[in-house]
């Protein structure tokens, strides 16, 4: 299993409508607003690395709203 924390900066405006898409998304467990540099993070569990990488690329990065994105990956031990 590979866990990643996803920070993402929000543009003005997007909020409530972004925290809702990214609840949707397969995968996601859990989500945060942060108050700082980066305004969501969230907790991501997938089986793999490819898996990990579709939800990044073509789920989370693609969504209006988002102006950058930074990930920290792990493994469950």
């Amino acid at each position: 299993m590979v866990i990643a924390f996803i920070l993402i900066k929000e543009k003005p405006g997007f909020e409530v409508e972004l925290q809702e898409k990214i609840r949707s998304i397969s995968g996601v467990v859990e989500i945060y607003t942060l108050f700082g540099e980066y305004d969501i993070i969230i907790k991501v569990d997938t089986k793999d690395y490819k898996e990990l990488e579709q939800i990044i690329i073509k789920q989370i990065r693609n969504l209006p709203g988002i102006s950058d994105t930074k990930t920290l990956t792990g493994i469950t031990l």
